[in-house]
Protein backbone atom coordinates (compact mmCIF):
# COMPACT_ATOMS: atom_id res chain seq x y z
CA UNK A 1 0.00 0.00 0.00
CA UNK A 2 1.89 3.01 -1.31
CA UNK A 3 0.96 6.37 0.77
CA UNK A 4 1.65 10.04 0.26
CA UNK A 5 0.84 11.61 3.84
CA UNK A 6 2.31 15.47 4.10
CA UNK A 7 0.89 17.99 5.49
CA UNK A 8 1.89 21.28 7.94
CA UNK A 9 -0.06 21.01 11.35
CA UNK A 10 -2.73 23.80 11.77
CA UNK A 11 -1.94 26.53 13.98
CA UNK A 12 -4.79 26.89 16.78
CA UNK A 13 -5.94 30.31 15.51
CA UNK A 14 -5.61 28.53 11.70
CA UNK A 15 -8.26 25.59 13.24
CA UNK A 16 -10.14 28.05 14.43
CA UNK A 17 -10.53 30.23 11.36
CA UNK A 18 -10.84 27.09 9.35
CA UNK A 19 -13.64 25.82 11.37
CA UNK A 20 -15.49 29.19 10.90
CA UNK A 21 -15.24 29.78 7.69
CA UNK A 22 -16.58 25.99 7.14
CA UNK A 23 -19.57 26.75 9.20
CA UNK A 24 -20.27 30.68 7.25
CA UNK A 25 -19.56 28.10 3.62
CA UNK A 26 -22.57 25.78 4.94
CA UNK A 27 -25.03 28.73 5.93
CA UNK A 28 -23.99 30.49 2.96
CA UNK A 29 -24.80 27.29 0.44
CA UNK A 30 -27.95 27.10 2.46
CA UNK A 31 -28.45 30.69 2.09
CA UNK A 32 -27.71 31.44 -1.45
CA UNK A 33 -30.67 28.28 -3.14
CA UNK A 34 -34.04 27.83 -2.60
CA UNK A 35 -34.26 25.83 0.64
CA UNK A 36 -36.17 26.89 3.49
CA UNK A 37 -33.76 27.38 6.69
CA UNK A 38 -33.64 24.92 8.64
CA UNK A 39 -37.08 24.30 10.99
CA UNK A 40 -35.25 22.05 13.80
CA UNK A 41 -33.83 25.94 14.33
CA UNK A 42 -36.43 28.54 13.40
CA UNK A 43 -39.81 26.20 14.28
CA UNK A 44 -40.70 25.18 17.72
CA UNK A 45 -40.68 21.58 17.60
CA UNK A 46 -42.41 19.10 19.83
CA UNK A 47 -40.41 18.89 23.17
CA UNK A 48 -40.82 22.72 23.62
CA UNK A 49 -43.80 22.71 23.40
CA UNK A 50 -45.08 20.27 26.33
CA UNK A 51 -43.97 19.24 29.89
CA UNK A 52 -40.87 16.17 30.07
CA UNK A 53 -40.46 13.58 32.77
CA UNK A 54 -40.84 14.17 36.06
CA UNK A 55 -38.08 13.01 38.91
CA UNK A 56 -39.42 9.78 39.43
CA UNK A 57 -39.53 8.28 36.04
CA UNK A 58 -35.63 7.69 36.30
CA UNK A 59 -35.17 6.50 40.02
CA UNK A 60 -31.95 5.31 38.39
CA UNK A 61 -30.26 7.06 35.67
CA UNK A 62 -29.20 5.43 32.50
CA UNK A 63 -28.65 6.48 29.08
CA UNK A 64 -30.78 8.21 27.00
CA UNK A 65 -32.40 6.15 23.93
CA UNK A 66 -30.23 7.91 21.21
CA UNK A 67 -26.84 6.57 22.93
CA UNK A 68 -28.50 2.68 23.09
CA UNK A 69 -25.70 1.52 20.38
CA UNK A 70 -22.88 2.26 23.41
CA UNK A 71 -22.66 -0.59 24.97
CA UNK A 72 -20.63 -3.65 25.80
CA UNK A 73 -20.00 -6.10 22.79
CA UNK A 74 -19.22 -9.74 22.75
CA UNK A 75 -17.70 -11.99 19.90
CA UNK A 76 -18.92 -14.99 19.50
CA UNK A 77 -17.14 -17.26 17.91
CA UNK A 78 -14.27 -16.31 20.32
CA UNK A 79 -14.71 -18.53 23.29
CA UNK A 80 -17.18 -21.49 23.64
CA UNK A 81 -19.57 -20.51 26.36
CA UNK A 82 -20.61 -16.95 27.50
CA UNK A 83 -20.30 -18.41 30.93
CA UNK A 84 -16.31 -18.09 30.23
CA UNK A 85 -16.28 -15.04 28.13
CA UNK A 86 -15.42 -11.85 27.15
CA UNK A 87 -17.33 -8.24 26.78
CA UNK A 88 -15.95 -5.85 25.36
CA UNK A 89 -15.33 -1.70 26.40
CA UNK A 90 -16.55 0.56 23.50
CA UNK A 91 -14.05 2.74 24.10
CA UNK A 92 -14.67 4.29 20.11
CA UNK A 93 -17.76 5.87 21.88
CA UNK A 94 -16.33 7.22 24.65
CA UNK A 95 -14.54 10.10 25.70
CA UNK A 96 -12.45 11.66 28.65
CA UNK A 97 -10.67 8.50 30.63
CA UNK A 98 -13.08 7.10 33.33
CA UNK A 99 -14.88 4.02 31.76
CA UNK A 100 -18.56 4.16 33.17
CA UNK A 101 -19.42 0.83 35.12
CA UNK A 102 -21.90 0.05 32.67
CA UNK A 103 -19.63 0.16 29.64
CA UNK A 104 -16.93 -1.32 31.44
CA UNK A 105 -15.36 -4.79 30.27
CA UNK A 106 -16.13 -7.74 31.44
CA UNK A 107 -14.41 -11.12 31.77
CA UNK A 108 -15.60 -14.61 33.62
CA UNK A 109 -14.09 -18.15 34.67
CA UNK A 110 -17.58 -19.53 35.81
CA UNK A 111 -19.91 -16.45 35.11
CA UNK A 112 -20.77 -13.42 37.18
CA UNK A 113 -21.99 -14.66 40.84
CA UNK A 114 -24.40 -12.99 42.87
CA UNK A 115 -23.24 -12.01 46.77
CA UNK A 116 -24.75 -10.64 49.38
CA UNK A 117 -22.87 -8.30 51.20
CA UNK A 118 -24.25 -9.72 54.49
CA UNK A 119 -23.15 -13.25 53.24
CA UNK A 120 -19.40 -11.32 52.52
CA UNK A 121 -16.39 -13.14 53.75
CA UNK A 122 -12.74 -12.55 53.50
CA UNK A 123 -10.10 -14.71 55.24
CA UNK A 124 -6.35 -14.03 55.89
CA UNK A 125 -4.76 -17.48 56.62
CA UNK A 126 -1.15 -18.68 56.56
CA UNK A 127 2.30 -17.11 57.27
CA UNK A 128 0.14 -14.59 59.60
CA UNK A 129 0.08 -14.36 63.66
CA UNK A 130 -3.44 -13.92 64.27
CA UNK A 131 -5.85 -15.45 60.95
CA UNK A 132 -8.43 -13.47 60.31
CA UNK A 133 -12.29 -13.53 59.12
CA UNK A 134 -13.28 -9.66 57.40
CA UNK A 135 -17.29 -9.53 57.22
CA UNK A 136 -17.88 -6.39 54.45
CA UNK A 137 -19.10 -4.25 57.67
CA UNK A 138 -15.62 -5.15 59.02
CA UNK A 139 -13.90 -3.51 55.80
CA UNK A 140 -15.66 -0.36 56.29
CA UNK A 141 -14.29 0.13 59.33
CA UNK A 142 -10.80 0.46 58.30
CA UNK A 143 -9.15 3.88 56.70
CA UNK A 144 -10.10 3.90 52.81
CA UNK A 145 -8.17 5.28 49.74
CA UNK A 146 -9.79 6.28 46.14
CA UNK A 147 -7.27 5.96 43.26
CA UNK A 148 -8.29 5.70 39.49
CA UNK A 149 -6.42 2.81 37.68
CA UNK A 150 -6.78 0.83 34.62
CA UNK A 151 -7.93 -2.71 34.60
CA UNK A 152 -6.43 -4.78 31.38
CA UNK A 153 -7.40 -8.11 30.11
CA UNK A 154 -3.80 -9.64 29.55
CA UNK A 155 -5.05 -11.03 26.42
CA UNK A 156 -6.25 -7.80 24.95
CA UNK A 157 -5.54 -7.18 21.52
CA UNK A 158 -3.99 -10.84 21.98
CA UNK A 159 -6.10 -11.47 18.43
CA UNK A 160 -3.60 -9.01 16.67
CA UNK A 161 -0.76 -11.69 16.96
CA UNK A 162 -1.30 -13.16 13.45
CA UNK A 163 -2.39 -10.58 11.45
CA UNK A 164 -5.37 -7.84 12.06
CA UNK A 165 -8.05 -9.96 12.74
CA UNK A 166 -11.05 -7.74 14.39
CA UNK A 167 -12.66 -4.59 12.98
CA UNK A 168 -12.78 -2.11 15.92
CA UNK A 169 -11.10 -0.54 18.30
CA UNK A 170 -13.78 -2.12 20.93
CA UNK A 171 -13.07 -5.64 19.89
CA UNK A 172 -8.94 -5.00 19.20
CA UNK A 173 -8.18 -2.64 22.51
CA UNK A 174 -11.37 -2.93 24.28
CA UNK A 175 -10.45 -6.09 27.20
CA UNK A 176 -9.83 -2.32 29.31
CA UNK A 177 -11.53 0.26 31.52
CA UNK A 178 -10.34 2.95 33.81
CA UNK A 179 -12.20 3.21 36.94
CA UNK A 180 -11.61 5.03 40.39
CA UNK A 181 -11.95 2.62 42.88
CA UNK A 182 -12.45 3.12 46.57
CA UNK A 183 -10.95 0.52 49.58
CA UNK A 184 -8.97 -0.90 52.32
CA UNK A 185 -4.79 -1.02 51.06
CA UNK A 186 -4.28 -4.29 51.14
CA UNK A 187 -1.09 -4.34 53.58
CA UNK A 188 -3.61 -2.51 56.16
CA UNK A 189 -5.46 -6.00 56.01
CA UNK A 190 -2.31 -7.87 56.44
CA UNK A 191 -1.15 -5.87 59.17
CA UNK A 192 -3.82 -6.97 61.47
CA UNK A 193 -3.51 -9.93 60.77
CA UNK A 194 -0.15 -10.09 62.34
CA UNK A 195 2.26 -9.54 59.10
CA UNK A 196 5.50 -7.41 60.42
CA UNK A 197 5.87 -5.45 57.40
CA UNK A 198 9.29 -4.39 59.40
CA UNK A 199 10.42 -8.41 59.11
CA UNK A 200 11.67 -10.42 56.41
CA UNK A 201 9.13 -10.40 53.64
CA UNK A 202 11.85 -10.74 50.64
CA UNK A 203 10.75 -14.32 50.17
CA UNK A 204 7.27 -14.23 50.99
CA UNK A 205 4.06 -14.10 48.65
CA UNK A 206 0.23 -14.35 48.59
CA UNK A 207 -2.25 -16.51 47.32
CA UNK A 208 -5.89 -15.05 46.67
CA UNK A 209 -8.94 -16.67 45.32
CA UNK A 210 -12.65 -15.72 44.37
CA UNK A 211 -16.17 -16.73 46.35
CA UNK A 212 -17.09 -18.15 42.67
CA UNK A 213 -16.92 -21.47 41.43
CA UNK A 214 -13.28 -21.06 39.50
CA UNK A 215 -11.47 -19.23 42.09
CA UNK A 216 -9.36 -17.92 39.79
CA UNK A 217 -6.49 -18.33 42.37
CA UNK A 218 -3.45 -16.04 41.86
CA UNK A 219 -0.15 -15.97 42.90
CA UNK A 220 1.07 -12.21 44.28
CA UNK A 221 4.89 -11.70 45.42
CA UNK A 222 4.60 -9.68 49.03
CA UNK A 223 6.40 -6.60 47.61
CA UNK A 224 3.68 -6.03 45.03
CA UNK A 225 0.99 -6.65 48.11
CA UNK A 226 2.57 -4.09 50.36
CA UNK A 227 2.83 -1.79 48.20
CA UNK A 228 -0.26 -0.79 45.75
CA UNK A 229 -2.56 -3.15 45.92
CA UNK A 230 -6.47 -2.18 46.85
CA UNK A 231 -9.19 -4.38 48.50
CA UNK A 232 -12.26 -2.36 46.51
CA UNK A 233 -15.61 -2.19 47.42
CA UNK A 234 -16.72 1.29 45.61
CA UNK A 235 -16.20 1.90 41.73
CA UNK A 236 -16.53 5.24 40.51
CA UNK A 237 -18.35 6.20 43.70
CA UNK A 238 -21.10 3.34 43.78
CA UNK A 239 -21.12 -0.46 44.56
CA UNK A 240 -18.90 -2.62 42.30
CA UNK A 241 -21.14 -3.92 39.86
CA UNK A 242 -22.03 -7.88 40.09
CA UNK A 243 -19.58 -8.33 37.62
CA UNK A 244 -16.95 -6.36 38.29
CA UNK A 245 -17.15 -8.75 41.41
CA UNK A 246 -19.91 -7.28 43.99
CA UNK A 247 -19.49 -6.56 46.99
CA UNK A 248 -15.58 -7.20 47.23
CA UNK A 249 -12.77 -7.37 44.81
CA UNK A 250 -9.03 -7.11 44.71
CA UNK A 251 -6.85 -4.53 42.67
CA UNK A 252 -3.61 -4.71 41.63
CA UNK A 253 -2.40 -1.73 39.46
CA UNK A 254 -0.95 -2.06 36.28
CA UNK A 255 -0.54 -5.39 36.64
CA UNK A 256 -2.64 -7.81 34.38
CA UNK A 257 -6.52 -8.09 34.94
CA UNK A 258 -6.54 -12.01 35.60
CA UNK A 259 -4.78 -11.35 39.11
CA UNK A 260 -7.57 -8.55 39.84
CA UNK A 261 -9.43 -11.38 41.96
CA UNK A 262 -13.72 -10.51 41.89
CA UNK A 263 -15.58 -11.76 44.87
CA UNK A 264 -12.40 -11.92 46.72
CA UNK A 265 -12.19 -14.64 49.48
CA UNK A 266 -9.30 -15.94 50.72
CA UNK A 267 -5.72 -13.60 51.09
CA UNK A 268 -3.07 -16.85 51.80
CA UNK A 269 0.57 -15.69 53.00
CA UNK A 270 3.08 -18.30 51.75
CA UNK A 271 6.69 -19.04 51.42
CA UNK A 272 7.14 -18.81 46.84
CA UNK A 273 4.50 -19.53 44.69
CA UNK A 274 1.57 -21.59 44.45
CA UNK A 275 2.31 -22.69 40.23
CA UNK A 276 -1.91 -22.73 39.74
CA UNK A 277 -3.30 -23.26 36.72
CA UNK A 278 -3.74 -19.67 35.97
CA UNK A 279 -0.70 -18.89 36.18
CA UNK A 280 1.26 -22.12 34.79
CA UNK A 281 -0.95 -23.44 31.94
CA UNK A 282 -2.48 -19.97 31.18
CA UNK A 283 -1.48 -16.13 31.29
CA UNK A 284 2.10 -17.18 30.63
CA UNK A 285 3.61 -15.78 26.93
CA UNK A 286 5.00 -18.80 24.45
CA UNK A 287 7.46 -17.92 22.59
CA UNK A 288 8.66 -18.83 18.92
CA UNK A 289 10.57 -21.41 20.58
CA UNK A 290 8.03 -23.36 22.38
CA UNK A 291 8.96 -21.90 25.92
CA UNK A 292 7.08 -19.61 27.73
CA UNK A 293 7.94 -16.94 29.96
CA UNK A 294 5.81 -16.55 33.22
CA UNK A 295 5.70 -13.95 35.52
CA UNK A 296 4.57 -11.29 33.01
CA UNK A 297 2.51 -9.52 35.38
CA UNK A 298 2.77 -5.64 34.20
CA UNK A 299 1.43 -4.39 31.00
CA UNK A 300 3.36 -2.49 28.97
CA UNK A 301 3.09 0.68 27.93
CA UNK A 302 0.41 0.74 25.14
CA UNK A 303 -1.71 3.25 23.13
CA UNK A 304 -4.68 3.50 20.59
CA UNK A 305 -6.66 5.44 18.28
CA UNK A 306 -10.66 5.35 19.42
CA UNK A 307 -11.19 8.01 16.61
CA UNK A 308 -11.36 7.70 13.95
CA UNK A 309 -11.52 4.23 13.87
CA UNK A 310 -13.59 1.00 12.28
CA UNK A 311 -16.52 1.71 14.75
CA UNK A 312 -16.12 5.57 14.53
CA UNK A 313 -15.57 7.06 10.82
CA UNK A 314 -15.20 10.58 9.78
CA UNK A 315 -18.94 11.63 8.88
CA UNK A 316 -18.07 15.30 8.41
CA UNK A 317 -16.64 16.69 5.41
CA UNK A 318 -13.32 17.78 4.40
CA UNK A 319 -11.31 20.73 7.08
CA UNK A 320 -10.76 20.13 10.71
CA UNK A 321 -10.70 16.96 12.31
CA UNK A 322 -9.81 15.84 15.92
CA UNK A 323 -7.93 12.62 16.23
CA UNK A 324 -8.36 10.82 19.76
CA UNK A 325 -7.43 7.89 21.63
CA UNK A 326 -6.01 6.31 24.97
CA UNK A 327 -2.77 5.42 26.27
CA UNK A 328 -1.53 3.50 29.19
CA UNK A 329 1.32 1.88 31.16
CA UNK A 330 1.53 -0.93 34.45
CA UNK A 331 5.07 0.65 35.05
CA UNK A 332 3.72 4.43 35.71
CA UNK A 333 2.77 7.58 34.15
CA UNK A 334 2.31 8.33 30.13
CA UNK A 335 4.38 10.88 29.33
CA UNK A 336 4.17 11.36 25.59
CA UNK A 337 2.05 10.04 22.10
CA UNK A 338 3.22 10.41 19.05
CA UNK A 339 0.49 10.28 16.22
CA UNK A 340 1.77 8.82 12.41
CA UNK A 341 -0.90 9.57 9.74
CA UNK A 342 1.47 7.83 6.99
CA UNK A 343 1.83 4.16 8.83
CA UNK A 344 5.12 4.97 10.77
CA UNK A 345 7.14 7.40 8.29
CA UNK A 346 6.53 10.65 10.27
CA UNK A 347 4.78 11.56 13.26
CA UNK A 348 3.45 14.10 15.32
CA UNK A 349 3.34 15.09 18.94
CA UNK A 350 -0.21 14.59 20.51
CA UNK A 351 -1.71 16.73 23.40
CA UNK A 352 -2.10 15.30 26.54
CA UNK A 353 -6.07 15.83 28.12
CA UNK A 354 -3.85 16.44 31.53
CA UNK A 355 -0.29 15.02 33.03
CA UNK A 356 -0.92 11.48 32.95
CA UNK A 357 -1.22 9.61 36.23
CA UNK A 358 0.61 6.56 37.43
CA UNK A 359 -1.03 3.41 36.44
CA UNK A 360 -4.31 5.28 34.54
CA UNK A 361 -5.49 5.99 31.10
CA UNK A 362 -4.44 9.00 29.39
CA UNK A 363 -6.54 10.88 26.57
CA UNK A 364 -4.86 12.16 23.93
CA UNK A 365 -5.45 14.12 20.67
CA UNK A 366 -3.83 15.77 17.31
CA UNK A 367 -5.98 18.54 16.27
CA UNK A 368 -5.20 18.47 12.28
CA UNK A 369 -7.10 18.87 8.97
CA UNK A 370 -8.16 16.53 6.89
CA UNK A 371 -9.15 16.81 3.08
CA UNK A 372 -9.94 13.34 2.09
CA UNK A 373 -6.72 11.87 2.01
CA UNK A 374 -6.01 8.30 2.88
CA UNK A 375 -4.32 7.88 6.16
CA UNK A 376 -2.46 5.14 7.70
CA UNK A 377 -2.98 6.55 11.45
CA UNK A 378 -0.69 5.39 14.33
CA UNK A 379 -0.46 6.40 18.01
CA UNK A 380 3.09 5.18 19.87
CA UNK A 381 3.19 5.83 23.59
CA UNK A 382 6.35 6.69 25.99
CA UNK A 383 6.42 6.52 29.95
CA UNK A 384 7.82 7.51 32.77
CA UNK A 385 10.22 5.06 32.50
CA UNK A 386 11.38 5.33 29.16
CA UNK A 387 9.66 2.46 27.62
CA UNK A 388 8.66 3.18 23.60
CA UNK A 389 5.60 1.32 22.66
CA UNK A 390 6.97 -1.33 19.94
CA UNK A 391 5.60 -2.15 16.69
CA UNK A 392 4.43 -5.69 15.94
CA UNK A 393 7.60 -6.55 13.76
CA UNK A 394 9.68 -5.83 17.34
CA UNK A 395 7.36 -7.98 19.51
CA UNK A 396 7.25 -10.96 16.81
CA UNK A 397 10.94 -10.80 16.71
CA UNK A 398 11.06 -12.14 20.31
CA UNK A 399 8.19 -13.87 20.79
CA UNK A 400 6.99 -15.73 16.83
CA UNK A 401 3.34 -14.93 15.84
CA UNK A 402 1.89 -17.86 18.34
CA UNK A 403 1.56 -15.87 21.39
CA UNK A 404 -1.71 -14.42 22.86
CA UNK A 405 -1.09 -12.54 26.41
CA UNK A 406 0.32 -8.96 26.88
CA UNK A 407 0.45 -7.67 22.61
CA UNK A 408 0.91 -3.91 23.41
CA UNK A 409 2.13 -3.18 19.97
CA UNK A 410 1.69 -0.19 17.38
CA UNK A 411 -2.15 -0.68 16.15
CA UNK A 412 -2.67 0.66 12.73
CA UNK A 413 -6.19 2.26 10.84
CA UNK A 414 -6.56 2.30 7.02
CA UNK A 415 -8.64 5.61 6.78
CA UNK A 416 -9.94 5.72 3.01
CA UNK A 417 -11.27 9.06 1.29
CA UNK A 418 -15.17 8.46 2.56
CA UNK A 419 -14.14 8.71 5.51
CA UNK A 420 -14.32 4.88 6.32
CA UNK A 421 -11.86 2.84 8.58
CA UNK A 422 -10.49 -0.70 8.62
CA UNK A 423 -7.68 -2.75 10.45
CA UNK A 424 -4.46 -3.48 8.84
CA UNK A 425 -1.07 -4.62 9.50
CA UNK A 426 1.82 -2.82 7.75
CA UNK A 427 5.56 -3.18 7.47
Amino acid sequence: MTTSFKGPKPSRRQFLSGAAAAGAGAVAAQASGAATPDPLITEVQPWATGLGEGVDATPYGLPIKYESHVVRRNVEWLTADTISSINFTPIHALDGTITPQGCAFERHHSGAIELRKEDYRLMINGLVDKPLIFTYADLERFPREQHVYFCECAANTGMEWAGAQLNGAQFTHGMIHNMEYTGVPLRTLLQEAGLDAAGDLEDKWIYVEGHDASSNGRSIPMSKAMDDCLVAFKANGEALRKEHGYPVRLVVPGWEGNMWVKWLRRVEVVDGPVESREETSKYTDTLANGISRKWTWVMDAKSVITSPSPQSPIQHGHGPLVITGLAWSGHGAITRVDVSKDGGKTWETARLAKPGEKMALTRFYLDTTWNGEEMLLQARAMDETGYVQPTKEQLREIRGENSIYHNNCIQTWHVKPNGEAENVEVS
